[in-house]
């Protein structure tokens, strides 16, 4: 979040998750809303984003809500194959741009509310898109996920805890995803200053049960 956001009303659309229209008029009143690409505090995030992920490489990621791919640019180091969703035209054009030199990236526009990406992923990465959802498509989104996250893949969550008045805070958001039916094993919980950080990993389908790692749970304090 970035107070050089502009002050754009929050459109719901009939769900009551915000509508794309929002993101439309956000989009057409600055390039880069959210000063991804000069806060600190965001390059900050996207470090312990990618610092958290198990792996060094993964073979096929998903990022939904790339905005204009800042941190899909960074990302796709990790990937041998990622595809970013964003539900902004004029953010993937300039996420395009930005990743021009990086073909394994693949950018798709969808409104996540109404169609979800095809295919099987050993990572999803979701960050700051949560709370824009109402529960009930919260809750699609979510079986959408386990749907698609492959055995022993990684779900990554991370969400700006401050106050807003989208549909639900972070915290909804990560409580919704640590109680999901698939059962996915917290491996990695951080609570920061500004936002939180969960790292899940799928079981194994149709085998045996793989014994729940340890937990680390992370908590800084403001300076």
């Amino acid at each position: 979040m970035s107070e050089h956001t502009p002050q754009v009303p929050h459109i719901r659309g009939p769900t009551g998750s915000v509508s794309p229209h929002y993101f439309d008029a956000l989009y057409a009143a600055s390039g880069d809303p959210w000063d991804f690409s000069a806060s600190r505090y965001e390059a900050e995030k996207y470090a312990a984003t990618l610092a958290a992920l198990p792996r060094s490489r993964y073979a096929r990621a998903l990022e939904l809500g790339c905005s204009i791919g800042v941190l899909t640019r960074r990302l796709a180091e990790r990937c041998e194959r990622l595809v970013a969703i964003d539900v902004s035209a004029v953010a993937l054009q300039d996420a395009r741009h930005r990743c021009a030199n990086r073909p394994h990236v693949l950018f798709e526009q969808r409104d996540l509310c109404t169609s979800f990406p095809a295919g099987s992923f050993d990572l999803i990465l979701v960050s700051e898109i949560g709370y824009y959802f109402s529960r009930p498509d919260l809750l699609r989104l979510r079986a959408n996920l386990a749907d698609a996250l492959e055995p022993q893949g990684h779900l990554l969550a991370v969400h700006y805890t401050g106050k807003t008045d989208y549909p639900l805070t972070a915290d909804a958001v990560h409580e919704c995803f640590r109680s999901s039916p698939s059962g996915w094993r917290l491996l990695r919980a951080e609570r920061k200053e500004r936002y939180r950080l969960d790292l899940f990993e799928a079981g194994l389908k149709d085998g045996p049960e793989i014994l729940r790692p340890e937990l680390t749970f992370i908590t800084l304090r403001a300076r």
